[in-house]
């Protein structure tokens, strides 16, 4: 069995659009996968009771604990490890790994960014799309490298940008969209494994 564990830090839209796309595609029966565990760095994240609901391993690790950035990605490593993962899915999890920890999952490591990358990277993204007068906006799944947000491109989705937008509205656009690539990206990624 292929295991994938996904990473949060709230509450968890776009793991529960994988966890329902693995349900309903049968995803275990088709491409011998499944989601092992849902993993955060905070206790209170909305998206473990969803796991749990789900049947789906949960724990929790607080970064705060850590005396640094690099020990936190070891002990979370560690919880990572204990499931076996073929595939590592970040989902607005909400920490800026280290080279290290990057380096040891590369290649099985996926990320969703609310922007059309290369563009707006970082922080803010839909707020710096609207200042900059774009017409189009959108997400981006990709795989994860040390430097943020550059990683090779797996998908993308695109919507307009409407006169009278706010960064919530449009962010709320988005954000319908990336439950619709994410799957699909993973999904994808799992059948191209092979």
């Amino acid at each position: 069995m292929k295991n994938i564990v996904i990473l949060i830090s709230g509450g968890g839209s776009n793991m529960a659009a994988i966890v329902r796309t693995a349900e309903r595609e049968d995803w275990a029966r088709r491409l011998g996968a499944r989601v092992a565990a849902v993993v955060s760095n905070k206790a209170d994240a909305g998206g473990l009771a969803f796991a749990r609901e789900h049947g789906i391993a949960t724990e929790v690790l607080d970064h705060k604990a850590y005396p640094s950035r690099e020990a936190f990605d070891e002990a979370l490593a560690a919880v990572i490890d204990r499931h076996a993962p073929t595939l590592v899915v970040l989902a607005g999890f909400m920490r800026i790994l280290t080279p290290g920890f990057v380096q040891r999952y590369a290649g099985r490591l996926l990320n969703i960014h609310p922007s059309l990358l290369p563009a707006f990277n970082g922080l803010h993204t839909h707020q710096r799309a609207i200042e900059a007068g774009c017409r189009y906006a959108g997400a981006t799944v990709h795989q994860v490298t040390a430097e943020l947000d550059v990683g090779p491109i797996l998908d993308q989705a695109v919507v307009p940008v409407l006169p009278g937008d706010t960064a919530d509205t449009l962010a709320a656009r988005v954000l319908t969209q990336e439950h619709l690539i994410y799957p699909r990206a993973v999904r994808r990624w799992l059948e191209s494994q092979a």
